[in-house]
């Protein structure tokens, strides 16, 4: 009877907790986004830790003892401080196979590897095409709309001040999340971190939200606080040969550039915001199996100061600035337009 008490109450403080921080994410949404409230979606991405949990962690963190509370904060944070479960979740289902290698290539507009083989790129799909290929009709291979671990929550800002994201002291964030012996999770901090780090391109403006608060504050920076988002319905029609439905124009104002966000592998919900400029937006209705899916798509028309080496330009078969090159927004990514009026 005592432990049936004792369980009763930690569900309701954790219940409480959750609408907490629930709230304090859409308050700071209200404060600055001129939207009625965020999309479902989004609000489950916020940190679900109470204001009691983060002073409580914080202390942890600058006494140096996360160590030995490392699985009860990554548990209550619904952070991922290795490849287990969080990423079980997508790669063990077996209707599909496991994620693409390529799925993070749409970050990399300006420095791809020059071994990576076409045979990659192609993985399921096209990662980048023409915006000719996509018409009411036609039939096209999609690639994987998956994010890589799609669980997993932001950190609160006031503990991200307190975390080293940075190559430079790899080493160091690893040990504070315990990531040993784990090469896949070991991968995606190097990868993001190193996207995160590089120089943009000439046009380009980026950064990595690693909070909801820092996501909002670049979005209002670049485009304002009346906004409209843009994001991909579902996963549906991944590694499938789909057929084009509707076709529908949502931003076209070349000279008012979107931001794209881009979900990224890490511990924690990490988010790569950039601005382009003379980007095209379309949300697209892909038909495959009796179901359909609405996906965006954004084409970018200045390739001018992409790397030649571009993956886009070796399957596409031109260089940069001669074409557009259009590709999918994967599951939890996002493009932000101004609103009109």
């Amino acid at each position: 009877m005592t432990y049936s008490i004792m369980l009763f109450s930690l569900l309701i403080i954790a219940y409480f907790s959750g609408l907490q921080a629930e709230n304090i994410f859409s308050q700071y949404w209200e404060e600055h986004i001129g939207l009625p409230q965020p999309p479902h979606w989004l609000v489950a991405k916020a940190s679900p830790l109470s204001l009691h949990q983060v002073a409580v962690y914080m202390k942890f963190m600058e006494e140096n003892e996360l160590t030995s509370h490392l699985h009860s904060f990554c548990k209550q944070a619904n952070i991922a401080c290795s490849t287990n479960v969080l990423v079980k979740k997508k790669t063990n289902d077996t209707t599909l196979p496991p994620i693409a290698q390529w799925n993070g290539v749409k970050e990399k507009y300006d420095e791809l590897p020059n071994e990576t083989p076409l045979s990659v790129a192609n993985q399921g799909g096209l990662p980048y095409f023409r915006e000719s290929m996509v018409k009411e009709g036609k039939f096209m291979p999609i690639p994987d709309l998956r994010d890589p671990m799609s669980y997993k929550s932001f950190l609160p800002r006031s503990l991200m001040s307190n975390i080293p994201f940075s190559y430079a002291r790899i080493k160091e964030l690893k040990k504070i999340f315990g990531v040993v012996d784990d090469l896949d999770m070991d991968e995606y901090i190097q990868n993001t971190l190193k996207i995160c780090e590089r120089r943009p391109i000439r046009g380009e403006q980026c950064t990595c939200a690693t909070s909801a608060e820092d996501l909002i504050d670049f979005v209002v920076e670049n485009l304002g606080h009346h906004v409209h988002i843009w994001s991909t319905e579902s996963v549906e029609g991944s590694y499938e040969n789909v057929t084009i439905g509707f076709v529908k124009l949502i931003h076209g104002n070349l000279s008012e550039s979107p931001v794209l966000c881009h979900s990224m592998p890490f511990l924690f919900q990490v988010y790569y915001c950039h601005v382009f400029h003379k980007v095209k937006v379309y949300t697209v209705d892909i038909l495959v199996r009796k179901k359909m899916n609405h996906v965006i798509m954004a084409c970018h028309y200045d390739t001018s100061t992409w790397n030649p080496n571009n993956i886009a330009f070796k399957q596409l078969g031109f260089g940069p600035g001669i074409i557009e090159v259009c590709h999918w927004i994967n599951e939890n990514a996002m493009i932000w337009t101004k609103a009109l009026g």
